[in-house]
């Protein structure tokens, strides 16, 4: 009876690390779960939660505790990373198009700390970085990342190659878009101020002697603001679109 309950023990440990690597993989890399701003000790309790729900899920064929076990656990923290980094690729898409729209109006220089990042951001970056996140909670996305990670346990069970080079080159494919994605973002605003910038050198060309940095700096950044009032219509389509790819392949990656 004892050594019943010590093997029923040690494959309930080896479901339980292998279903931790994967959920660890995942909220090591993903937004939101993987945030630096959020304390060290709620990520960690927020891991072993889902692992502990996750767990029943696991196949019961899992490897144990040995050399192959842990190697199993290393290629499901690269697949669970690999899944997160593609939602991270949405969000570093739309503050890279914030960026840019901050560069169109003049505010190249106006920077705050990113949190996430321990490193200088552009304000309008990251500006348009939280209007993002909180419209992906608004959209139950980090449900559907949990329903998806929950089905991954299905679709890509223990003893599955993972993720195999024709994903990995679909993660870096999908990555080159991130240029497309940020212009997606910032085209509007961007569009707008280019004419105000025609305008300028219009002005300068009819009027060599005015001081265009003393007058035209203002209502660059005023009409800026104007323009990225009326274009933040038009950012949860373009995050939409982004997030569908990404869902997309996020289940390609999870054997969908």
């Amino acid at each position: 009876m004892t050594t019943l309950d010590v093997a029923w023990l040690l494959g309930w440990l080896g479901r339980f690390v292998w279903a931790l690597a994967r959920v660890g993989g995942l909220c090591l890399v993903v937004p939101i779960f993987g945030a630096a701003v959020i304390p060290m000790r709620f990520r960690a309790a927020l891991v072993m939660v889902l692992t502990a729900v996750m767990t029943p899920l696991a196949p019961a064929t899992v490897n144990g505790l040995g050399l192959p076990g842990m190697l199993d656990a290393v290629t499901q923290i690269a697949a669970g990373a690999a899944v997160g980094f593609v939602l991270k690729l949405v969000f570093e898409a739309v503050a890279f198009g914030g960026g840019l729209v901050g560069q169109s109006m003049g505010l190249g220089f106006a920077e705050v700390v990113d949190p996430q990042e321990g490193q200088n951001a552009n304000v309008l970056g990251q500006f348009y970085l939280i209007l993002v996140t909180l419209v992906f909670l608004a959209l139950d996305g980090h449900l559907q990342l949990i329903a998806l990670l929950a089905d991954s346990f299905r679709r890509l069970p223990a003893g599955a190659p993972g993720i195999d080079a024709n994903g990995l080159h679909a993660v870096l494919v999908f990555a080159g878009q991130l240029f497309a994605g940020a212009v997606r973002v910032a085209l509007p605003a961007m569009t707008a101020l280019l004419v105000v910038n025609i305008g300028f050198a219009a002005i300068s060309r009819a009027a060599p002697s005015m001081n265009l940095f003393a007058v035209g700096f203002p209502i660059s950044v005023t009409l800026g603001f104007v323009a990225l009032w009326f274009s933040l219509r038009a950012l949860p389509g373009a995050f939409a679109a982004l997030q569908n790819d990404a869902w997309t392949l996020m289940r390609q990656l999870f054997g969908g």
